[in-house]
């Protein structure tokens, strides 16, 4: 990485901590670029240089919680491809706990930018998130209990939505409710 492309990171990564301690006291709609700007220390510019509206700013923040995400899972616990391909099928389950459980916990820790994110679905893609759990996690699952490709489809796209709904209406709520709680209801809703 050469000297101009680590000054770029660095401020794409100030703004974007900028726009996430904004979130944390206000709502998207009233934040300003002139905000972002003074709580990152850039100039307007500089801002329009990276991106063309707060809604790009937006998406990147996402990107970035996201990847701050993968450390609340313990690397032995994850679920993973060989994994999936070889254990038992009674130990095949769509919802494991120890899987959600880190997730939910840290979508009730960084709830502000998911439910930014949940009232900004054109601009920041949610569901793409969820359609890359479903290809990395549920359907190789589903191809391990012998469903078809297209049942295995339109049982994915129960699953998936039914776990962006319940996660959707617990942000919107404001995580009242226990991650183990949620986890609950998400795995009796989703019995073999």
């Amino acid at each position: 990485m050469n000297k101009s492309e680590s000054k770029y990171y660095n401020t794409a990564v100030l703004m974007d901590q900028a726009l996430l301690a904004l979130l944390e006291k206000k709502d998207y709609d009233f934040i300003t670029v002139k905000e972002i700007c003074e709580k990152a220390g850039v100039n307007r510019s500089t801002f329009y240089l990276h991106y063309e509206s707060i809604g790009d700013l937006l998406e990147e923040s996402l990107t970035y919680v996201m990847e701050h995400m993968k450390s609340y899972f313990d690397a032995d616990k994850r679920i993973t491809k060989e994994r999936i391909e070889t254990c038992s099928l009674e130990e095949l389950v769509l919802v494991t706990e120890e899987y959600l459980v880190p997730y939910l916990e840290f979508v009730k820790e960084n709830q502000k930018i998911f439910r930014t994110a949940i009232s900004q679905p054109s601009v920041l893609k949610v569901n793409d998130i969820f359609v890359k759990m479903s290809a990395e996690v549920f359907a190789p699952i589903m191809r391990r209990f012998g469903f078809t490709e297209t049942e295995g489809k339109y049982r994915l796209a129960f699953y998936v939505n039914g776990i962006f709904s319940v996660v959707s209406e617990w942000v919107k709520s404001g995580c009242r409710e226990d991650t183990q709680y949620i986890f609950e209801v998400m795995a009796k809703c989703m019995k073999r």
